[in-house]
C-alpha cells in the first residue's frame, strides 16, 4: 500500500471510520449558501464582531438622524440620510447572508450536481467544472444546522466553508456515518 501524506487526515490511504465512504449528490441552492454563511456568522469571532458593529453604528446613526431633527434648528435632510443609514446597518445583519448568497446565484447554478464523497482522509468535492479534495486540516471545524453540515476553516482573513446538504445523503444512515466521520476528525462548534 502507498503511503499518502493528506494534511490532517490519515496517512494510510484509509477511508471512514468504519472503512466505507459517505456520498452525497446535491445542488447548491441560494438557500444552502445563506444557511451556511449565518452558520458561519454565528459561530466564528470576526463574523460576530462585524454583525455587532453593524448594529452599533446603526444604533448610533439612528440616535444622531433623531437628534438632528429634534435638536434647535433641525437639518432634515442630514437627519434623514442618518436615520435611513440606521435602518439600512440595522437590515444588513439578519439579511446579510441571504443577500450575499443571492449574489453568488450564477455561480450556484453553473456548479450542476455536486458530488460529495467524505472518508477518513477528507472530502473530495466534483462538480460541473471542478474536482476538489478537501483535508481535514484545511477547515478543522464543523458546525451542524437541520439541513446541513458546513466545515470552516479558521483563518481569520478568508474564512473558506464547504457546505455539505443532508438532502444529498441516499438514506438517514447516512447522515449519521457522516456526522461520526466529522466528529473523529473536526472539532464541533
Amino acid at each position: 500500500m502507498d503511503i499518502v501524506e493528506q494534511p490532517g487526515g490519515r496517512q494510510d490511504g484509509g477511508t471512514g471510520t468504519d472503512g466505507s465512504e459517505i456520498e452525497l449528490v446535491y445542488r447548491n441552492t441560494v438557500a444552502d449558501f445563506a444557511g451556511a454563511l449565518r452558520v458561519r456568522a454565528d459561530r466564528t469571532g470576526t463574523a460576530r464582531r462585524k454583525k455587532w458593529m453593524f448594529g452599533i453604528v446603526g444604533t448610533l446613526s439612528l440616535i444622531g438622524g433623531v437628534a438632528l431633527l429634534t435638536g434647535d434648528g433641525p437639518d432634515v435632510a442630514r437627519g434623514v440620510g442618518f436615520l435611513v443609514g440606521g435602518v439600512l446597518l440595522w437590515g444588513i445583519g439578519p439579511l446579510g447572508p441571504r443577500l450575499q448568497a443571492r449574489a453568488f446565484r450564477g455561480l450556484l447554478e453553473k456548479t450542476g450536481e455536486t458530488r460529495a464523497v467524505v472518508d477518513g482522509t477528507g472530502v473530495r468535492l466534483t462538480a460541473t467544472a471542478c474536482d476538489t479534495r478537501i483535508g481535514w486540516a484545511v477547515q478543522p471545524t464543523y458546525a451542524e444546522t437541520d439541513e446541513l453540515f458546513v466545515m470552516l476553516s479558521e483563518d481569520k482573513r478568508a474564512v473558506s466553508m464547504t457546505v455539505l446538504p443532508k438532502r444529498g445523503a441516499r438514506s438517514p444512515a447516512d447522515i449519521d456515518r457522516l456526522r461520526a466521520v466529522l466528529d473523529a476528525n473536526l472539532r464541533r462548534l
